[in-house]
């Protein structure tokens, strides 16, 4: 048996939340390499452990994505690109998104997958292996079905073991996508993808989301690919995402809160501390929602 982190086991969230080990024979593990080498379970697992509890929670009650959320049917509706500056929360919003839909998955037959774009790992991140990452979450859930066994037996008789296509991929996630009843597909920070993968991506996106009414699609991304993404999707719905003034001064409360010299600092200074933050940092804030202290070079 090999230990294979896939996160906290709940059946519907293609395992990506949590942090204990689910025991895959080695055939198992081997597949699930095979489909893909990326993990998107281990970034997500980091920005989530960064977040702070209420920092962002305003998104998941906006108009947009609660339509969105529950809407049902295909169609470039069933897509939600959220467009902001570098350093303005996205990619802990994808995460809050992320772990909301888990949560309310747990008790249907909804499945969630994601990815994380980075640009330290533009050369491992094609359209194959992201594609493999999406597909190895759904049928990871559970036991590995037959069809995708079966084609992985068939490829190891091949020239030592062949690798695979999109093709290959994209007929694997269809069979996969069609037996659940929603699927939700977040990718974040699209404007990390190569140049020469990002068309690729969103034209397999788009042809999932035209044959399968059941999926809903989450992006994010700087707004210059806005125009790339409403070339495949041209009814996408575009949210743009700003620092939020609420999010800044409850991160700056809890922080100064943890302060290991609360003698140092009456309530007038810390009153103080906290608007002049707020005031200042507007175009731009680390996207984790983390601030490093001191707080000097602001206040």
């Amino acid at each position: 048996m090999q230990s294979v982190n896939f996160g906290d086991g709940n059946a519907h969230c293609g395992n990506i939340t949590g942090s204990f080990n689910i025991y895959k024979s080695d055939e198992d593990a081997r597949i699930l390499r095979w489909l893909s080498p990326l993990e998107p379970n281990h970034r997500h697992q980091g920005v989530r452990n960064d977040r702070y509890d209420g920092v962002g929670d305003w998104f998941l009650e906006i108009s947009e994505f609660r339509e969105w959320r529950s809407s049902e049917g295909g169609g470039d509706g069933a897509v939600l690109f959220c467009s902001g500056n570098p350093g303005v929360g996205k990619t802990c919003l994808s995460s809050l998104v992320i772990d909301q839909l888990c949560d309310q998955a747990k008790k249907k037959d909804i499945a969630v997958a994601c990815f994380y774009c980075d640009y330290k790992a533009q050369q491992e991140q094609t359209t194959t292996s992201m594609v493999g990452a999406i597909l190895k979450q759904l049928v990871g859930r559970r036991d590995i079905p037959d069809y995708v066994r079966g084609a992985f037996q068939e490829a190891k008789k091949e020239i030592g073991g062949r690798g695979l296509r999109l093709a290959d991929l994209m007929g694997m996630l269809r069979i996969a996508i069609a037996s659940i009843h929603q699927a939700f597909i977040c990718i974040d920070a699209l404007d990390e993808c190569l140049p020469q993968h990002l068309p690729e991506l969103l034209e397999s996106l788009r042809d999932i989301v035209r044959e399968s009414p059941g999926v809903r699609v989450f992006l994010t991304g700087r707004p210059h690919i806005k125009e790339e993404i409403q070339r495949y999707f041209s009814q996408a719905v575009v949210v743009p995402v700003s620092p939020n003034k609420d999010d800044i001064r409850s991160y700056v409360e809890r922080r100064l809160d943890r302060d290991a010299e609360h003698e140092a600092m009456n309530e007038e200074l810390r009153v103080d501390i906290v608007r002049t933050i707020v005031e200042k940092i507007s175009d731009m804030w680390v996207a984790a929602f983390r601030i490093p202290p001191p707080f000097n070079d602001v206040y």
